[in-house]
């Protein structure tokens, strides 16, 4: 009987430690990322400006930028869209370069708060590109980082390119078309993740000479990017960014759509909306591409009737 307790102690203690190893979801925290440093198979991705980073990162982390995972594209009236995803052979080649192969653990980290947006598209890219199972995010970025006490470095790493299988691309990525039925469906919810005093109507965006239409999709609640994150660039718990999708009108079981301006901050919403437990897809296009549809349906709540 003791000999019986003792296995099932020490059975309860191994499945402890794994757990402890293995992340519950896409989040992870600065210590499990410095335990793996050594980890030949541990591709560390480092999202900011190229100054900043040749002068600190992450030790072994290389640079990638938007641009290195994305595209121009066409939109409605032939318009010029801003970072959209790459066909599979484009973005297989890309991630080749960054040196992702079929073996390797994938870490995305923000180099500064300020750049969570383009850190969460590196990581909605990756979960279109198949290897979302193997794509996690470290909460709090660089900053948090540093503030644990861990050391930064401005040595560059030679980076070999990956031997990376044909991806199998997951549908995540929506068009304006599909928008126009979905919002439309049950157990789909658009969301606008731009600040709130754009899908208010107070404010207008786009481009200094492209303005956007003035508003929000019809039918589109909001959840802002900005709300998601705390100022140190920490996603919020599960329990906090479920209230936040409830507030909003989001119920359990739906399908979360996320626009933006040009679709770099509804990533953030939609990374919540990942640890929140919906699931989700990104309308690529966004806002600029809805505002240039004939006939697109905005609602601006700012015209008073």
């Amino acid at each position: 009987m003791r000999l019986l307790l003792a296995l099932m102690m020490s059975v309860c203690t191994v499945g402890q430690a794994l757990n402890a190893q293995t992340p519950q979801g896409p989040l992870v925290t600065t210590a499990w990322v410095a335990e793996r440093l050594q980890d030949p198979t541990l591709v560390l991705l480092h999202v900011g400006p190229a100054p900043a980073y040749a002068t600190a990162h992450l030790p072994g982390a290389r640079l990638v930028t938007a641009q290195m995972i994305s595209v121009t594209g066409k939109g409605a009236n032939g318009s010029e869209l801003n970072l959209q995803m790459p066909d599979a052979e484009a973005l297989h080649a890309a991630l080749q370069t960054l040196g992702i192969s079929d073996t390797s653990e994938i870490v995305v980290y923000a180099a500064t708060p300020q750049v969570m947006t383009t850190a969460t598209r590196v990581m909605l890219t990756l979960q279109y590109a198949g290897l979302g199972d193997r794509a996690r995010l470290m909460q709090g970025g660089m900053n948090g980082w540093s503030a644990d006490g861990y050391t930064t470095t401005d040595v560059v790493p030679e980076v070999i390119p990956g031997q990376l299988s044909p991806l199998t691309v997951v549908p995540l990525v929506v068009d304006g078309d599909a928008v126009e039925g979905l919002r439309k469906s049950a157990g789909v919810r658009v969301v606008d993740a731009r600040a709130s005093a754009l899908y208010s109507g107070e404010q207008t965006g786009g481009g200094r000479d492209t303005p956007h239409k003035t508003g929000h999709i019809e039918g589109a609640v909001s959840v802002p990017f900005n709300t998601t994150y705390d100022p140190q660039g920490k996603f919020k718990s599960v329990e906090e960014l479920q209230a936040l999708f409830t507030a909003a009108g989001v119920q359990p079981g739906d399908t979360v759509v996320a626009y933006c301006h040009i679709g770099q901050q509804a990533t953030a919403t939609i990374f919540a909306a990942r640890l929140a437990g919906f699931d989700v897809k990104l309308y690529d296009g966004s806002f600029e591409d809805w505002s240039r549809r004939p006939n697109a349906a905005v609602t601006n709540p700012a015209i008073r009737k």
